[in-house]
Parts: structure tokens; C-alpha cells; sequence
């Protein structure tokens, strides 16, 4: 939660579940917690790894990292 007249804060959070939500989670949901994990998981190293994102350039958010350094 950021302070009161700073909702910018919470903006990169906010894109990350709605992206995980939209993109990833199936609409009929999970069957168990241990299938939920095991996707979230794969979703992650998805989203880091090998997604683009227009804010960094069109690189992912390791690829980014690694330009910077």
C-alpha cells in the first residue's frame, strides 16, 4: 500500500496480477493448491525470463538487468 495520494506505488503490482490473471490463470481455475503452485511457478519464470515488456524496451526484466549492469 503506498501513502495516501501516491497510488503510483502500487501500480506495478496491480499490472502483475492483472497480467497473471488475464494471461495465465485458467477460468475454470485449479483442481488442487499443488497444480496452483506448479503453474504460478512456471508463470514467474515466464514473466521474468522470456516475457517482453514495452516499458523495458521490449526486453524481459532479466534482459534489462543484465543491459544495465
Amino acid at each position: 500500500m503506498s501513502r495516501r495520494g501516491q497510488c503510483w506505488d502500487n501500480a506495478p503490482t496491480e499490472r502483475f496480477f492483472g497480467t497473471l490473471k488475464s494471461e495465465w490463470v485458467p477460468t475454470k481455475g485449479y483442481t488442487t493448491v499443488e497444480e496452483a503452485k506448479q503453474d504460478m511457478t512456471c508463470f514467474f519464470m515466464r514473466y521474468n525470463r522470456i516475457r517482453l515488456h514495452s516499458y523495458n524496451n521490449y526486453l524481459s526484466p532479466i534482459a534489462m538487468e543484465q543491459e544495465a549492469a
